[in-house]
């Protein structure tokens, strides 16, 4: 019997069978063990086949995962050589930005990019909070959003506490399994509450000393929302460290990079200062856009032990 994953709590799983019906689940312990990397083995949107018998308890029990077609991952918080699945099987990925209260930086939102794009997953831009824009913010959104569209991100602007502010996003999401990533504090949550008033995730404050959002949201969730969408709602990430990139094809998940690459004169051309390189001439010629340049030397040049999870750019 197949089933699909609501919600990952470690030791145990929310899951959903196929007629709707939801229940709990523990994990078959050889499965828990054979994921020794992942502090999670089972995650939000995984779909699980479950064994036929209940356990000694009378409670179901996953026997297996079925293969992700994709998921997102980062580096675990406390272990850098494990990694968590925040989501799987994504159909579409959005990703909060908030330009302030707090301050999304761009090369968080690269990171995330080249997370999703590894997968070929979709992704949205969604620009809450805008009723706080000063004409800083303002200006920073037009930058940003031309930055980001221009290499075929869409952005829209969005006040997550206005129901006709995020109105359009059911259409978006109807029929699909999406996950909304993105810092602490940004509006996730809030997000879905508009979507679906059957749904009441509890919505946090910002922290007045680092501008930065508290964690309301303990482990990733996905809810079946009225309009016939699965949204998972993840944990706000203050950080988010990439795993299993080879460095060697980081170039190939910028799109901008992706083409400008064609032009180099080698195959293992890292886009720095190598004769003929191909990206080198599309900067110069103003088709990649110099923050875009920077962030993906900055990713580069992250070592695997590297502290990047609290500097100032998180």
């Amino acid at each position: 019997m197949e089933a699909r994953v609501l919600k990952s709590t470690g030791s145990w799983y929310l899951i959903e069978k196929s007629n709707g019906e939801v229940f709990n689940a523990r994990l078959r312990g050889k499965l828990k063990q054979a994921s020794l990397r992942l502090t999670n083995p089972v995650a939000a949107g995984d779909r699980v086949t479950l064994k036929s018998e209940v356990d000694e308890e009378g409670n179901l029990v996953i026997e297996d995962i079925l293969p992700r077609k994709n998921y997102v991952s980062r580096k675990s918080t406390n272990l850098s050589k494990e990694m968590q699945i925040l989501a799987a099987n994504i159909d579409q990925l959005y990703i909060i930005v908030t330009l302030k209260n707090p301050k999304t930086h761009p090369l968080f939102i690269d990171r995330f990019l080249v997370a999703a794009e590894s997968f070929r997953i979709p992704v949205i831009l969604l620009f809450n909070k805008v009723d706080l824009y000063t004409r800083v913010e303002a200006a920073m959104y037009k930058s940003l959003s031309e930055m980001y569209e221009r290499i075929g991100y869409p952005c829209y602007q969005i006040q997550s506490t206005n129901k006709k502010s995020v109105a359009f996003l059911k259409k978006l999401m109807h029929g699909k399994q999406v996950m909304l990533g993105g810092n602490s504090g940004v509006g996730k949550s809030s997000i879905v509450n508009a979507l679906d008033a059957t749904v009441l995730l509890k919505t946090g404050e910002i922290s007045a000393a680092h501008q930065q959002g508290k964690h309301t949201t303990t482990f990733a969730e996905m809810h079946k929302l009225s309009f016939g969408a699965y949204v998972i709602d993840t944990p706000g990430i203050r950080s988010f460290g990439l795993v299993d990139l080879e460095k060697e094809h980081l170039g190939h998940y910028f799109p901008e990079i992706r083409v400008a690459m064609k032009d180099c004169r080698f195959n293992n051309c890292m886009h720095l200062n190598e004769p003929g390189c191909g990206v080198i001439k599309a900067l110069e010629g103003g088709r990649i856009h110099n923050e875009r340049y920077s962030n993906y030397k900055s990713i580069l040049e992250e070592e695997g032990n590297d502290p990047y999870r609290r500097s100032k750019f998180q």
